[in-house]
């Protein structure tokens, strides 16, 4: 048993140079995620583990539901609600995991061997543990704390991408909710406005004509209305789904109108500079990089030496009642005949230099989001600021010297219906610049933090094309 408890006398040398060992944290890494999502977007990030916390939950998302919904408040129900992110979190606790095993050295094996014939019993013990895992332990233990700090950048990302997606989703479900509310009002007056026409034709105060557009308007709004109700209820689907909602939840409701426009906007000193320090996915693959780097010089050191195991033997040997004991230790190396680790090492050159060229790429991109989202921005609020403060007042303006001229017979009801159709149009394209304009501010936040979509995205969905009465704004 001497060279077995050689073997062990060195394990717990080499353990004493490495430290003490990882161990898991009370909350499975959210620490750091939590933290950075209520600085960036103000909303608390959680992880449900527990049956307790799972009620809990439920009960705050009641709460939440029981008024109409605000972008801000679906954003924090998305957060701790949406199951796809629940699980990114257990990726993170896997992460974690692996990370704490990481700095475990690699687990002895037992052997034992007994043959007998002739009156002859050999038996045999041997202990045998991997010098190089445990010998590389630290470096690994390094490259595995790395990864878990990686997950957690991206378990960030991936909150900030749910919380984009889910005030973007919010925006539509508003607007075309808005869309539909205000075509069943615009129904309801070509309805009105097509029956008078009908009844003035009975006593011969409309033509055939005059009659038709009239018919014509009314049917084309209430198909319009059909366009927006449907629209309402797929976006509001979308919404649905990234708040995580089923059931009983799903009655919740939502503001009867957009929010008004912001009397300033947001401006940011050095625009490119803040999206490189703050973007997460930026961040994880500078990780990524050192990483790599890290990975390359242990192919470096390693590469003429891949296996190496140490074995203490402990051999007994039993002949006609006597017996002969023998010990010793085995070390097994792979001797580099053919692979003299060169292939190795251009791997791992190749993959730093991938990482070194798509993390360029990434700053590169990430520049140009950032521009391409503020100018965004900054379009999409001057066009609905537009609509708010010029075109919807001079389409009253309009509307009402139509109606006035109409009931003097100055002009004739194809004037008349064609105004209409015109103002309806205005006050639709007033509930999309609106739209557009919240969406396109969602982008570009998202491109300063990360986890955004395309920074020219706008409205997506289609909307209907008219709308009725005023615009509310």
């Amino acid at each position: 048993m001497t060279h077995v408890r050689a073997l062990a006398r060195l394990s717990a040398v080499a353990l004493l140079a490495i430290g003490g060992c990882a161990s898991f944290s009370a909350d499975g890494g959210m620490a750091a995620v939590t933290d950075r999502v209520t600085t960036e977007i103000g909303v608390e990030a959680r992880k449900v583990t527990t049956d307790a916390e799972a009620a809990a939950v439920r009960a705050r998302v009641a709460e939440y539901l029981s008024r109409p919904l605000t972008a801000d408040v679906a954003v924090q129900i998305a957060v701790i609600n949406n199951r796809g992110l629940q699980a990114r979190y257990n990726e993170l606790g896997v992460t974690e995991a692996a990370y704490v095993e990481a700095g475990l050295p690699a687990n002895p094996s037992f052997g034992y061997t007994r043959m007998s014939g002739d009156g002859l019993l050999v038996t045999e013990v041997h202990v045998t543990a991997e010098l190089m895992s445990l010998l590389t332990l630290p470096v690994r233990r390094e490259f595995a704390e790395r990864q878990f700090v990686a997950a957690q950048y991206r378990a960030a990302e991936a909150t900030f991408r749910l919380a984009a997606d889910t005030r973007r989703a919010y925006f539509r479900a508003a607007a075309a909710q808005h869309a539909a509310s205000y075509l069943e009002q615009a129904l309801a007056s070509a309805e009105a406005a097509a029956d008078l026409t009908r009844r003035l034709g009975e006593t011969g105060g409309a033509n055939r004509l005059d009659q038709a557009r009239s018919a014509a308007l009314y049917v084309e709004v209430a198909n319009q209305l059909r366009r927006a109700r449907l629209d309402a209820q797929l976006t509001r689907e979308v919404l649905t789904r990234a708040l995580g909602l089923w059931g009983a939840e799903l009655t919740y409701t939502l503001p009867a109108t957009l929010p008004a426009l912001p009397s300033t906007l947001q401006n940011v000193d050095d625009l490119e500079a803040e999206a490189i320090r703050r973007r997460v996915d930026l961040v994880a693959a500078r990780n990524d990089l050192d990483m790599t780097a890290r990975a390359l010089g242990l192919t470096e050191a390693t590469r003429f030496v891949s296996i190496l195991e140490l074995s203490g033997i402990r051999e007994t040997e039993r002949h006609e009642g006597e017996a002969t004991r023998t010990r010793g230790f085995e070390i097994a190396v792979q001797i580099p005949i053919f692979d003299l680790g060169e292939v190795n090492t251009r791997r791992a050159r190749e993959t730093y230099m991938e990482s070194v060229n798509r993390l360029a790429e990434m700053a590169v991109n990430v520049r140009s989001e950032a521009r391409a989202a503020f100018h965004a921005y900054n379009a999409t609020y001057e066009i609905a600021r537009e609509y708010r403060d010029q075109i919807v007042p001079l389409r009253r303006v309009i509307d009402e010297e139509v109606l006035y001229r109409y009931n003097g017979m100055l002009v004739d009801v194809f004037q008349l219906l064609t105004t209409a159709r015109e103002s309806i149009a205005a006050n639709v394209a007033t509930i999309e610049a609106f739209r557009d304009f919240y969406i396109a501010e969602t982008n570009f936040r998202a491109s300063l933090i990360g986890g955004g979509g395309p920074p020219t995205e706008t409205g997506g969905a289609a909307m209907p094309a008219l709308a009725g009465a005023d615009a509310g704004h």
